[in-house]
């Protein structure tokens, strides 16, 4: 079952999640395509359940937020350098940090790499 994620513009391209509400209440299971038709541009497929419990199946948000920052920090150094860009990268890298002190929460609670809360 695909259902169409309503978020961005959808100008050029969709995001459809592929799969049902799983763990945690969220999606694992992604594709992104044209909008016009079409084949599958990409698919991601996130970690389902816990590393400690299932070992890596999937990626992490982590890993997606840090490709935009690296192609951000790219356009930054050439000549698409834009205050926008900068805002952009600066939210992003927050969004990280947010992240990441979860996980910093979670090993100090021993709770890492499991599947509760």
């Amino acid at each position: 079952m695909k259902t169409e994620v309503q978020i961005g513009t959808q100008r050029y391209t969709k995001v459809n999640a592929c799969d049902e509400v799983g763990v945690g209440g969220a999606h694992h299971n992604y594709e992104i395509v044209p909008s016009e038709g079409g084949g599958v541009f990409a698919e991601v497929n996130f970690q389902t359940g816990g590393v400690n419990e299932l070992g890596v199946n999937g990626c992490h948000n982590e890993d997606l937020i840090a490709i935009v920052i690296h192609r951000l920090q790219g356009f930054q150094s050439g000549d698409f350098s834009c205050r926008e860009n900068a805002l952009a990268l600066t939210k992003l890298e927050e969004a990280l940090h947010w992240l990441r002190h979860r996980t910093d929460a979670r090993i100090s609670r021993g709770v890492e790499g499991k599947n509760v809360v």
